[in-house]
């Protein structure tokens, strides 16, 4: 069975050969990252600190957060991506980017297809399971999951993402119906917030 605990050792490796050749960022919260030398589908990011936000541009969907160390895109030279993402920092984000083309080379130079591997295989996992709990759910499976998302998150995320505005982003959903839901948990005592940041989640039903 593949874990999901992220594949530490295989970043670093890929970190070591990418990073020499990379166009190299410091950028500060709630900035949003762009890539003037680069065409937005021939783009390797690679986040070194900080955690960042992957949205969708065409619909401005979360994708989700990204926790450093984190590299997206990795496999946009084997294919091109189908939509064009945005990314906007969270905190103090360092890290950097290059061709896509030029990490194939890259990683054909330094026999690195196996830590590749390992990364989209970690990857493809979370993205896997993102749509079983979001694709055909309902409105409130889709704001108990998400919830559960965000208390995996460690405290100092949770203190800077407002939950109201995370569920909207990510699932669709109006937010009356997300209102509605957070209210009736609060007062179940199945959630804890504070000035709409999420505290702590105790345990939350199956069913609304």
């Amino acid at each position: 069975m593949i874990s999901l605990k992220k594949p530490l050792a295989e970043f670093y490796s890929l970190d070591k050969c990418f990073s020499p050749h990379g166009t190299h960022f410091e950028m500060p919260e709630n900035t949003q990252l762009s890539f003037p030398d680069r065409k937005p589908d021939d783009v390797t990011l690679i986040l070194c600190q900080g955690e960042m936000t992957i949205g969708r541009k065409y619909n401005d969907i979360l994708i989700g957060i990204a926790q450093a160390p984190f590299i997206d895109g990795l496999s946009a030279g084997m294919i091109e991506r189908p939509t064009e993402y945005i990314y906007t920092t969270q905190s103090l984000c360092t890290g950097y980017y290059l061709s896509s083309q030029r990490v194939m080379t890259l990683l054909d130079e330094h026999q690195l297809w196996r830590e590749a591997f390992s990364w989209l295989t970690w990857w493809h996992r979370l993205a896997e399971t993102r749509d079983n709990q979001l694709i055909g759910s309902s409105s409130y499976d889709q704001i108990r999951s998400t919830l559960l998302t965000m208390s995996d998150w460690d405290e100092n995320l949770r203190s800077r993402v407002g939950v109201m505005h995370y569920i909207q982003r990510r699932t669709g959903i109006s937010r009356s119906v997300i209102a509605e839901v957070l209210s009736a948990l609060r007062k179940g005592n199945y959630i804890e917030m504070y000035k709409g940041k999420l505290l702590k989640v105790n345990r939350l039903p199956f069913d609304y």
